[in-house]
């Protein structure tokens, strides 16, 4: 593989992870439009973005057993026109059933472009490399959540239609779209799966349910929490939509922030001990956030999470990759489905808590995740067998 080639696949890894941040992260900040639109309770109109996250998760697990079968240059230019329907059935409607079609759709394309992203970068690199550059790709997912949210802001204050902002995600996929036309892509079949056959066939090992449970928490607590926060701050704060979308772009800046640095720092000390503390820290942070009364310290409390919170993900999918002496696509993908299935349950698990109890008791849901996640982070360390795999020397 030349290296212009090498470039073009690594900057496909990263447009796959903006486009799911921007379609998952922008839900919050268009659902109250979307429900005027539509004329529904904000808790109905929220259920109905859960299919936008169903095709996620049945796109990516899925796609761990079709990348076999389907030539993913095809899959991606496929995708493509799927995306362009889908924009311009969300353009020309105002039906919920095509609406929830729609995101559905949508859901499918973001989840075969993010297992595609994962494996190239899996496929390209090794060990602490691995864990590095999946990070590094992973702050693009952050970078875009944090960038659309101000965009939509910008488009909802001029009272421009919430639709016109997918069509504005769109141009991300027309970015990969692109450069699949000039690209060559590994190829994953039978006759490569056999030559791995005794490695993928080895036990994952509890270390791995313990893995994709805190997958399956992290990301649950923490779309469970920040696409509340608009809501959350516009109501208990008397903040404007300007100002929440500050807070949730503040979020995410400092997530990126904390993965450019992390992305450095990862390949000096064990994974494991620092997503241990990395998810502790976190922990803290969500509880100061939730339980204040003060609006001028939720953009510290919301940036430390962030900050702190930002290699959590990628650690997770890192570590579960070095439980065995090869990463088999099926054991990459199986953690992304996990987190995914955090995805889907984001609205199925917190509107019926907005709808009896309130935004915040949903926030002190997300923070009961987050411990979660920190005490598997350490229950993990009696049986992680990771040390055993990655190459120090790398």
């Amino acid at each position: 593989m030349n290296n212009n080639n090498r470039i073009r696949l690594l900057w496909i890894s990263f447009l796959s992870y903006a486009l799911t941040g921007a379609l998952v992260i922008i839900t919050g900040m268009v659902m109250g439009n979307v429900a005027e639109y539509f004329d529904l309770p904000l808790s109905k109109i929220s259920n109905t973005f859960t299919f936008l996250n169903t095709g996620i998760l049945l796109a990516i697990f899925l796609n761990a057993w079709l990348m076999e079968i389907i030539p993913l240059k095809r899959q991606l230019l496929f995708g493509f026109v799927l995306l362009v329907l889908a924009v311009m059935g969300l353009t020309i409607n105002k039906n919920l059933i095509l609406f929830s079609l729609c995101m559905f759709i949508l859901g499918i394309v973001s989840g075969i472009t993010m297992s595609i992203g994962t494996f190239l970068i899996t496929h390209m690199y090794t060990d602490r490399q691995r864990g590095s550059r999946l990070l590094f790709t992973d702050s693009f997912f952050s970078m875009s959540a944090m960038i659309f949210p101000i965009i939509a802001a910008k488009l909802l204050g001029y009272h421009i239609l919430w639709y016109w902002v997918y069509a504005c995600i769109g141009l991300l996929y027309f970015g990969i779209f692109v450069l699949t036309l000039y690209s060559e892509f590994p190829t994953l079949n039978k006759k490569d799966t056999n030559t791995q056959k005794p490695h993928v066939k080895e036990q994952w090992g509890i270390s791995v349910m313990f893995l994709s449970i805190a997958s399956l928490c992290y990301i649950l607590g923490q779309l469970g929490f920040i696409q509340w926060v608009p809501e959350y701050v516009t109501k208990s704060f008397n903040m404007n939509i300007n100002q929440a979308s500050k807070l949730v772009s503040n979020f995410w800046a400092s997530y990126i922030v904390g993965m450019w640095i992390f992305s450095y720092v990862l390949r000096f000390f064990d994974l494991h001990r620092i997503v241990t503390v990395l998810a502790s820290l976190s922990s803290i942070a969500i509880y100061f956030f939730v339980n204040s009364h003060n609006p001028q310290y939720l953009g510290y409390y919301i940036m430390i999470l962030g900050f702190c919170s930002s290699a959590i993900y990628t650690t997770l999918i890192t570590l579960a990759s070095l439980q065995t002496k090869v990463a088999s696509p099926k054991l990459v993908n199986f953690i992304l489905t996990c987190g995914t299935i955090g995805t889907m349950l984001t609205f199925v698990v917190t509107s019926p808590i907005v709808e009896k109890n309130g935004i915040h008791a949903a926030l002190h849901t997300a923070v009961g995740l987050y411990v979660t996640v920190a005490v598997l982070c350490v229950l993990l360390g009696f049986v992680t067998k990771h040390r055993y795999y990655i190459d120090f020397t790398d």
